[in-house]
């Protein structure tokens, strides 16, 4: 039974490194919220809206991603076929003593 290696292209990332992914998307999703309660002061008109649906419904969305975790299953990495070994090449323009 041949049993392959793991191939570094193939590990999923580490369970602390996903975590600080979704801590990170989640300070950016919190940030532009508070960046939307921050311009409702000085906007004016149908903009007015949009940054106050900003504020009221990103809260939500990052926790829905912050929550979000990703698959662990890796599928098997393909690897290339096995090497053919040739004749050598022969020299342009040379010509082989017998």
């Amino acid at each position: 039974m041949k049993q392959h290696g793991t191939n570094i292209t193939s590990m999923p990332e580490t369970v602390e490194e996903e975590r600080r992914a979704r801590m990170r998307k989640y300070v950016i999703m919190m940030s532009i919220r508070m960046a939307c309660f921050i311009a409702l002061i000085w906007v004016r008109g149908p903009w007015m809206f949009v940054f106050a649906a900003g504020a009221i419904f990103l809260p939500y969305f990052a926790v829905v991603v912050a929550n979000a975790i990703r698959s662990r299953r890796v599928d098997a990495v393909e690897r290339p076929g096995e090497l053919v070994v040739g004749q050598p090449r022969q020299r342009d323009g040379g010509s082989e003593a017998a």
